[in-house]
């Protein structure tokens, strides 16, 4: 006959179950949002990028259950050490996977901006979407990791940002040496420009996510790093 104690572990590790799956919902939702922005900007598909904006409230709306639900586990099941690291841990994540789907739209909402600007071509779209794929793959790489509580994973996700900022710096050179050199083009690739930013901001929220996995699996922190004023 299964005791009190053993009936609290298992709902307790039912919750955490559930906060892992919502998470990982988001994260899906967040990288379809990422991978259709970037469909959207290289086919100047303004229906597509409407989409992306509306499906955000859905992201929205399941950070806002992940919230309810990591606060009655911390009310109703008190729990005590790991437990607690990986109930906050989820409720911060939860967040920044928010995060990360407003960068999304906001790079769907510049599509119409870019393609309305006029038929010139810049050479450096043809690289935002290699970018974005390093990026979204650092999400979805993290998000795994969260789920199966991988401390060295999320040290290597954190590794691979130093590889997108580097990305990140070649596009804006790219771009800026355009821009003088075409100076028509100048409101089209100041859009591009943030767009990179968005995308680069993005690689630095799942590098926070990999913080907070690590520090949920070990209570251990990472090697501080650098991180870029918050740019929409």
């Amino acid at each position: 006959m299964a005791t009190g104690h053993e009936h609290t572990v298992k709902a307790f590790d039912q919750d955490i179950g559930q906060l892992r799956a919502l998470i990982s919902q988001m994260g899906g939702l967040a990288e379809e949002a990422i991978h259709d922005a970037m469909k959207a900007l290289a086919r100047g598909d303004l229906a597509l990028a409407e989409t992306v904006r509306k499906k955000d409230k859905a992201i929205d709306a399941i950070e806002a259950e992940v919230e309810r639900l990591a606060v009655r586990v911390i009310a109703l099941r008190a729990p005590m050490a790991d437990d607690l690291r990986e109930v906050v841990a989820a409720l911060k994540i939860a967040a920044v996977v928010e995060r990360i789907g407003d960068y999304a739209k906001n790079i769907a909402k510049r599509v119409p901006m870019i393609h309305g600007e006029g038929p010139e071509r810049i050479e450096a779209v043809s690289l935002l979407p290699a970018m974005a794929q390093m990026a979204s793959d650092m999400v979805h790489d993290v998000l795994n990791a969260f789920s199966a509580r991988d401390a060295a994973a999320a040290a290597d996700i954190c590794k691979r940002d130093t590889a997108l900022d580097d990305f990140y710096d070649s596009i804006f050179r790219t771009l800026v040496t355009f821009m003088v050199e075409n100076p028509r083009t100048i409101s089209q690739v100041a859009h591009l420009l943030f767009v990179a930013k968005n995308i680069e901001r993005i690689g630095d929220h799942a590098t926070n996510v990999a913080e907070m996995v690590y520090f949920a699996a070990t209570g251990g922190t990472l090697a501080d790093r650098e991180t870029d004023t918050e740019v929409n």
